[in-house]
């Protein structure tokens, strides 16, 4: 029977628990242990799918076709565990659930409340489809003493006495800032915390204290003097000059001897840090540096493209080179061609990302066609393939009215909203002006790659599985006009009918794909488009 990890956070939001979370679950794993982590979202939202990335970063997407939250990439490149729909779940699509039944009659009648209805749904939650494995690890978002998030603790409550405490433990991530006129470190927000999270009745075993000063051993002590735990079970978490760094430092300060002590474990065989010696050791210690242009529309927010920088860290990793990233607002683009090759010039390599809607469209155009032109690697993802393709229609194959209509009516519409396709549920439909949430082409789907494409070269392979975030597609009627002008579709949904992935075999390395292959990239397993990628900007580098 699995035993459970819940995880809160207090004082502060952003201290990190996703990434505790995730450090915990390789480090369990390093011992042989089989691990999930899931991500209990307080918002009322059904998922993020309809959030601006900047009001919630990146929309992380698993191969079962769920919009989730980006903490489930850190579960992914840590563990590499594939996230499923049943590792993220919020309020709102707790209350869907709820009032679902409700409207059916399944509650007979009863008066449908927080207490018991709420809580026994998020336990359900919990405990989905965990019989093969040793630990879950449960995240609750937000801060202890959010209204939003009390049902979640409630619930985590009740599964501690409904579970045992042996197979049920506690772990708080809190804050000891520094004052700086004062030079201390201040233990009092940690023990309001402690408390606020005891008062609903969860008693922390374990306390993972965010630092910028290393925690000394008399603040330590005061910190399990007051909130009721073992001095070796308050850790302190410093800064991390990498987030790759951190299970190692963790690990130094003892946290998962201390969670299998909880569990009243043996914990003294040591886990095999093999791979994450590795990871950081190719991270630190570069030998060399390329820098990518990432030409984007909402790069004002660094956790809007998480998993793309990851990715492009991990494409360095497997090149043994440092990746300087520079985040360039596409609307820029758009009026000064002169500009553009300023910006651009520099560059060993361009990517344009996804992204939704016209703003800076045309400063992704004019990005593409400057790398076309000059010969410079180009990355183009999702809506950037599709960039990609207009660029081409418009300049090399005379469809100087190409567009797509996702912008507006378009005289010729290279890209247009995708109707129908075949998933593994059977043939999907969608209509102009339905609802937005949960309604794209979500999840893994196949593709074959053309014999002796570049592509099929990169991969080793000529059958691929990719995960897809997206309503509208290129046009397979104008292949053959685009091929003629230079740009090969080497990649094709099974049936033939998507174009998943087009290609310049005449320039050094010119690829645009329709999905998004930064959700499958690990820092011990860099995706090969990334790797492939990087390689040709250390080419670029060497030419400038």
């Amino acid at each position: 029977m699995a035993r459970y990890i819940f995880i809160t956070g207090g004082v502060v939001s952003s201290l990190g628990k996703g990434l505790m979370a995730a450090s915990l679950g390789a480090l369990l794993q390093a011992r042989g242990y089989k691990v999930r982590i899931r991500k209990f979202d307080p918002y009322l939202n059904v998922d993020p799918g309809t959030m601006s990335p900047y009001q919630h970063g990146e929309v992380y997407v698993t191969d079962d076709g769920a919009e989730t939250d980006l903490d489930l990439g850190h579960y992914e490149r840590f563990t590499g565990v594939p996230s499923r729909q049943s590792d993220n779940v919020t309020s709102g699509r707790i209350y869907q659930t709820i009032i679902a039944k409700e409207r059916r009659g399944d509650y007979l009648g009863a008066t449908v409340q927080v207490i018991p209805h709420v809580t026994d749904a998020i336990k359900e939650f919990a405990q989905a489809d965990t019989d093969d494995l040793d630990f879950v690890l449960c995240e609750i978002g937000g801060t202890v003493g959010d209204i939003e998030s009390l049902p979640f603790i409630e619930a985590i409550r009740q599964l501690r006495n409904e579970l045992g405490r042996d197979q049920t433990i506690s772990i708080h991530v809190t804050l000891v800032p520094y004052i700086t006129a004062a030079g201390e470190l201040k233990t009092k927000p940690t023990q309001h915390s402690v408390r606020e999270l005891t008062a609903l009745g969860v008693q922390p075993d374990l306390l993972l204290c965010r630092c910028e000063k290393p925690l000394p051993e008399g603040e330590r002590r005061k910190i399990a003097q007051f909130c009721n735990v073992r001095p070796e079970a308050v850790i302190q978490a410093l800064d991390a000059p990498s987030i790759y760094t951190v299970p190692l430092q963790y690990h130094g300060e003892g946290l998962d001897q201390e969670v299998l002590r909880a569990f009243g474990i043996d914990s003294s065989d040591q886990p095999d840090l093999s791979r994450w010696y590795d990871i950081n050791d190719r991270h630190a210690n570069p030998e060399g540096e390329v820098t990518i242009g990432v030409v984007g529309k909402y790069v004002g927010l660094q956790d809007a493209y998480k998993s793309l920088h990851e990715a492009l860290v991990h494409g360095g990793m497997a090149n043994r080179v440092k990746v300087n990233i520079r985040w360039l607002d596409a609307e820029l683009f758009e009026e000064d061609e002169k500009d553009i090759a300023a910006r651009l010039e520099p560059m060993h390599g361009i990517l344009v990302p996804g992204g939704f809607g016209e703003r800076g469209s045309a400063g992704k155009i004019a990005s593409v066609r400057f790398a076309r032109e000059h010969d410079v690697p180009f990355f183009g993802i999702c809506l950037g393939m599709q960039m990609a393709c207009i660029e081409a229609a418009r300049n090399t194959s005379g469809i100087t009215n190409a567009s797509t209509t996702e912008f507006g009516e378009a005289e010729e519409p290279v890209v247009g909203l995708i109707t129908e396709w075949m998933s593994d549920e059977g043939l999907q439909k969608r209509e102009q002006g339905g609802d937005l949430g949960g309604t794209m082409r979500l999840g893994a789907y196949p593709a074959k790659l053309s014999e002796n494409s570049h592509v099929a070269s990169i991969y080793g392979v000529s059958d691929i599985d990719e995960r897809h975030r997206h309503r509208y597609e290129v046009n397979n009627s104008y292949v053959d006009r685009l091929e003629k002008g230079g740009l090969i579709f080497s990649g094709m949904s099974p049936d033939g009918e998507l174009p998943e992935i087009v290609e310049r075999p005449d320039l050094s390395w010119f690829v645009g794909v329709q999905f998004h292959p930064e959700l499958k990239s690990k820092p011990f397993a860099p995706h090969p488009l990334f790797a492939s990628f990087i390689s040709a900007a250390v080419e670029q580098s060497r030419l400038v």
